[in-house]
């Protein structure tokens, strides 16, 4: 069953969704990081190359030539997917696909529609029987 966690109260999605991604690189995993629209996606991606904190995380889209051996994958559509390790949604609603994935991250930021659309997916997992981990992450900024 998909291990799914939930980071909330965060200031900034994209922010937090390449820190995730650089972490999970770091352990050896394959991350596709479902993005909402193509602006959010190249958000994202000029994240990832901008952020020295961060180092460089490979990265591409999944029609790249070399999207099956890149590790961190950065979609808008959901398919082809390429791997079934971790899924970061930062869709406003739950991927229909997330089940194939050993682990979901869902990030919740502070914006009150974001934080509503946040409770529904918790609900629709919940309602499902997954057990979901949350990590505020408003509690390390205090």
């Amino acid at each position: 069953m998909t291990q799914i966690d939930f980071y909330t109260h965060v200031e900034d999605k994209v922010r937090t969704a390449c820190a995730l991604s650089a972490k999970a690189f770091a352990r050896g995993l394959k991350v596709t990081v479902f993005c909402a629209d193509p602006a959010m996606a190249q958000r994202f991606d000029r994240m990832l190359w901008t952020t020295p904190a961060i180092g460089f995380v490979p990265h591409c889209g999944p029609e790249d030539p070399l999207a099956e051996v890149t590790p961190v994958i950065v979609d808008c559509r959901g398919e082809p997917l390429l791997n079934d390790e971790v899924l970061l949604n930062l869709r406003p609603e739950w991927p229909p696909f997330f089940s194939r994935f050993q682990r979901l991250i869902e990030i919740v930021s502070l914006d009150d529609e974001d934080r509503a659309r946040g409770r529904e997916r918790f609900r629709f997992y919940r309602d499902r029987g997954y057990e979901i981990r949350t990590h505020d992450l408003g509690k390390n900024s205090a």
